[in-house]
């Protein structure tokens, strides 16, 4: 009780700058917690909603039928139906017009594909900036509130007629928990980070995956309907 008291002292004597460093580093620590408690929710809930809707898509459901129902009722954080609707809306859309080029509906579902993958992949790394950020600028940060608060306890010096280490160890103890504030800050902003930004990439890749798997269903249903279209139109 008495080591936590003496810490709390080393806090509350220790100069306004080495103050101002532990508060930012303090906000800077609570704000990691809350993004890393967030971004674990997100990721682990895309890969779940994910896999339920591929188990949906390959059941062998009509992808009409299946639109339908998605997008009646579109699920957050389920970056496989977004880049399903996505697709299929353009292909109905270009179909009812009564496009025969199977290549230009393909062209435009693609893209359609494409930025449907951009914003989930906004959307994972969504905060992802700041914990590197934190990880990479909270010891720097920490070290100024440091070498701050050992310079004025060398400065304080100057008016001590006898030189102790009594005299010294409070200031550059002070100094050493901005330090220590800093790291504390640092690492899991830096453990998340790698581990959210492998996991956000992995996530990716398979949405990547399913959407070119997509398209190859797409390619077959246009190239068939071309087929049809100008069967009907041969006289």
């Amino acid at each position: 009780m008495g080591e936590q008291l003496s810490y709390w002292q080393l806090i509350i004597d220790a100069s306004i700058i080495v103050k101002l460093v532990m508060l930012i580093l303090l906000g800077l620590s609570t704000m990691t917690w809350v993004f890393i408690f967030e971004r674990r929710s997100v990721i682990n809930d895309s890969f779940k909603k994910f896999a339920a809707f591929e188990e949906r898509f390959w059941s062998g459901i009509d992808l009409a039928h299946l639109y339908r129902q998605v997008n009646a009722n579109p699920e957050e954080n389920n970056g496989g139906e977004a880049i399903f609707r996505a697709g299929f809306k353009e292909f109905s859309r270009l179909r009812q017009q009564q496009i025969t080029d199977a290549d230009g509906i393909m062209a435009g579902c693609q893209r359609s594909m494409r930025v449907a993958v951009s914003k989930e992949s906004e959307h994972l790394d969504s905060h992802l900036s700041f914990l590197a950020t934190v990880g990479s600028t909270s010891p720097y940060i920490g070290l100024f509130g440091t070498v701050w608060g050992i310079m004025n306890s060398f400065l304080g010096l100057a008016t001590v007629t006898q030189v102790s280490l009594a005299t010294v160890a409070p200031g550059i103890a002070e100094a050493l928990i901005a330090t220590a504030m800093g790291l504390f800050a640092a690492i899991p902003a830096v453990i998340a980070y790698n581990r959210y930004s492998a996991r956000a990439e992995k996530m990716l890749t398979n949405l990547d995956t399913f959407a070119e798997e997509f398209s190859a269903i797409l390619h077959r249903q246009a190239h068939m309907l071309a087929h049809q279209q100008r069967k009907q139109e041969t006289p």
